[in-house]
């Protein structure tokens, strides 16, 4: 058991039953009454970000979680099968857990969050940014690139992203896998 001094960000808490990390979280002290702790904190599975405020003292159960490197291998309809890149144990990841599966190629690096007293997968986290080659887009106009309109390209993955006019099939791009946009074309 912990209590609310020992809030840091991205510490896991066991909150009405539930598994949340805290997102931000800061100490108040009223100039009247006592003091409390205002945070935000994120549920593990519906990734909804809700605001609670805690009285200062107050008992939370703290769980551990392991962040594990995995190698992702190839798809089975909505199971996704991965392999731990340290002792090459393979698991198996369910669609819902995964924070953008449509970005997800094979042989690609990935990260898969478990809950270490019950081993369970809570959920895995592609990096930041990916690189993918453009399979299939309209070619764009010359001289049409004064303004930032976009169009639609598909990507290795099959996944579908607007980008710039200028994109043309076989370009390689960088695209954010937290919004799911293009960032910018790499040059390899």
């Amino acid at each position: 058991m912990a209590t609310t001094s020992d809030f840091r960000n991205g510490l896991v808490i066991e909150h009405n039953g539930e598994l949340f990390a805290i997102v931000e979280f800061q100490h108040v002290k009223p100039g009247k009454g006592g003091a409390f702790v205002r945070t935000k904190l994120k549920n593990i599975k519906t990734g909804k970000v809700l605001p609670h405020t805690f009285n200062a003292g107050v008992k939370v159960n703290v769980q551990r979680v392991e962040r594990r490197p995995y190698q992702f291998l190839y798809r089975e309809g909505d199971t996704f099968h991965f392999m731990n890149t340290q002792n090459f144990e393979q698991t198996f990841i369910e669609r819902a857990l995964i924070n953008a599966p449509d970005l997800l190629k094979e042989g690609q690096e990935a990260e898969i969050i478990y809950h270490v007293e019950t081993e369970t997968p809570l959920f895995c986290e592609l990096p930041a940014y990916v690189i993918l080659k453009v399979t299939y887009t309209e070619p764009g106009e010359r001289g049409n690139t004064a303004t930032n309109t976009l169009k639609e390209a598909t990507v290795e993955t099959g996944a579908v992203i607007r980008v710039p006019l200028f994109i043309n099939i076989d370009d390689v791009i960088k695209v954010d896998t937290r919004t799911g946009e293009y960032s910018e074309r790499v040059n390899l």
